[in-house]
């Protein structure tokens, strides 16, 4: 019975941080899920930090650290009442990107038949990518694009809105005065 008892306990002692990593795990994707909320409706986390280096918490709050950027390879700040760590988890997360509909010719002004929506994996896409197809408005094509090519921020800027030679009224205003030139 002694030896049963022991057994038992062996094992349990052998599968809590199993447990453990499996609940932290479920608190990384709700976590994400809600960071990601209107970006990403598919979001999956896998802990990659060793089972020996999790939190001994229940219940850790979580912020990232370093980057802004919320999937890929990340670094996630769990903190507990008594200690700090810092876990290094990869999320995939499933979105709408920007993709170009046909040939963009460098130069040329982006008009609503030039981009549409695609979905796919954003942790798959290049730095940058353009996900809310509003920014391509009026956006004017700084090199050329092929069809299908997901539209990087870094590809285009928007259109000037003062043209040279065009007669413009700059306005200063400030506490207690207004300068009209």
């Amino acid at each position: 019975m002694r030896t049963l008892t022991k057994g038992l306990a062996a094992t349990l002692l052998f599968l809590s941080p199993l447990a453990q990593a499996e609940d932290l795990q479920a608190q990384l994707n709700a976590y994400f899920a809600q960071q990601l909320a209107g970006f990403s409706d598919e979001v999956t986390v896998s802990v990659r930090t060793p089972p020996n280096l999790l939190p001994s918490c229940e219940a850790p709050s979580f912020s990232v650290t370093g980057s802004a950027k919320l999937w890929g390879n990340v670094n996630v700040q769990a903190r507990c009442p008594n200690e700090k760590r810092y876990l290094q988890v990869a999320v995939q997360a499933t979105g709408n990107y920007v993709v170009a509909a046909q040939p963009i010719v460098r130069g040329s002004q982006l008009q609503a038949s030039s981009v549409t929506l695609k979905r796919g994996r954003l942790d798959q896409l290049p730095p940058r990518t353009m996900l809310d197809i509003n920014q391509a408005q009026d956006a004017v094509s700084l090199r050329d694009v092929a069809p299908g090519q997901p539209i990087q921020l870094s590809m285009i800027r928007q259109a000037w809105r003062v043209k040279a030679g065009q007669q413009v009224m700059v306005v200063a205003n400030g506490d207690g005065f207004s300068i009209k030139q």
